[in-house]
């Protein structure tokens, strides 16, 4: 079987490094590594070329893939990356199973409410609301309730752990969990 392996990892200064340790540990456990940072981009003559041509290449990656592993640890925000959610969304359209890790504890409301110095409050209906006057999705999730329910409806599992903020990127033994539960699954 062919794992797609989704996260922001490529944005690393030392991409190569972590993404050639999660290729490994997939191969070690029986499954073959498709990998977003495996890719030839061909010349382009503008930045937005570019840019499509790295999408359609990661797509056609996705259709090579029978599952995929989602990177969820929060990017640039309180939320996971947004490249890595379409490919997790991707994968289920497609009906593939998924499996996604976080290496931080904190659900979704957790870190809203953070973001909001803990200023939520609920509407007159009890639905939690930000000061900006948002609705804050309070389900006990890892992130979107899109993401999670995309997983689970899919014999799935989301892995959470806390690590250093430092290795937030770099620390792979929740993705190594999400490996072990996938290979009992389907190569057993």
């Amino acid at each position: 079987m062919k794992i797609y392996l989704a996260g922001p990892e490529v944005f690393l200064s030392n991409a190569r490094e972590v993404l050639d340790r999660k290729i490994d540990l997939t191969r070690r456990y029986g499954f073959v590594p498709v990998s977003p940072g495996d890719l030839e981009v061909p010349a382009t003559d503008t930045k937005r070329a570019k840019g499509l041509a790295i999408s359609s290449i990661n797509e056609r990656l996705m259709m090579s893939a029978d599952m995929i592993i989602a990177n969820l640890t929060p990017f640039r925000g309180v939320a996971a990356d947004v490249g890595t959610a379409f490919e997790l969304g991707f994968m289920c359209a497609r009906g593939c199973p998924a499996y996604a890790f976080s290496n931080v504890l904190g659900d979704h409301y957790a870190r809203v409410s953070c973001l909001h110095d803990g200023r939520i409050e609920p509407d007159a209906h009890g639905r939690p609301r930000g000061p900006d006057g948002l609705a804050v999705e309070d389900f006990d999730m890892v992130d979107n309730l899109m993401l999670d329910g995309g997983i689970e409806a899919r014999g799935g599992m989301v892995i959470t752990r806390e690590v250093a903020p430092a290795e937030l990127y770099t620390d792979h033994q929740a993705f190594e969990e999400c490996l072990r539960q996938a290979a009992a699954k389907f190569l057993l």
